[in-house]
């Protein structure tokens, strides 16, 4: 296969391609994520994962290069990175006892060809106390991920349930990834 290049700083992401033996790249996107408003999550996701894989793309165009971007939705509204400790506090309060989307959108691009595409997941919470959201504020893991959570950390405590691909909770749906990569 080609060089392969992810487009994302993501350690969650980066993981989850080494853990299927990939042999891969980073490079970050330096894009600046500009979007529609009026636009649904899953166009969404899929636009800013186009940008990131191009951005890249452009020049390393001797590549495949992947680029990802994962979006949480909760009653249309689209919950991105907490800003601080208290935005991340107002988006677990807002989780708590519901269910929500989370919706990662995949791009590939090449020389030859461009693939996009998104899952989505539903994830339902268990009921949280402010203690439970206080401490897990407190460990910092909610302050760089959509949604103020990491499924694959402390944040999985807060799961009662998930349906669709988990992976696609955790940045990237590793299997779907794989299997259009093998189309390049």
């Amino acid at each position: 296969m080609k060089r392969l290049i992810l487009a994302s700083g993501s350690p969650r992401r980066k993981e989850l391609l080494q853990q299927v033996n990939l042999s891969f790249e980073v490079k970050v996107s330096s894009i600046e994520e500009t979007f529609d408003p009026n636009e649904s999550p899953e166009k969404l996701a899929m636009s800013l994962a186009l940008q990131k894989a191009k951005d890249v793309w452009k020049d390393e165009s001797d590549a495949i290069v992947i680029g990802a971007d994962t979006i949480v939705v909760l009653k249309n509204n689209i919950l991105g990175k907490p800003k601080n400790e208290a935005d991340a506090y107002e988006m677990l309060s807002s989780l708590s006892g519901q269910t929500h989307h989370v919706i990662t959108g995949v791009a590939i691009c090449s020389a030859q060809q461009e693939k996009v595409f998104y899952e989505k997941t539903s994830v339902t919470f268990w009921e949280l106390s402010s203690q439970e959201i206080e401490q897990y504020i407190e460990s910092k893991d909610p302050m760089d991920k959509a949604g103020a959570y990491g499924i694959q950390t402390l944040g999985a405590l807060f799961v009662k349930k998930i349906d669709g691909d988990y992976f696609s909770v955790v940045g990237l749906p590793l299997a779907r990834t794989v299997r259009e990569l093998s189309q390049f």
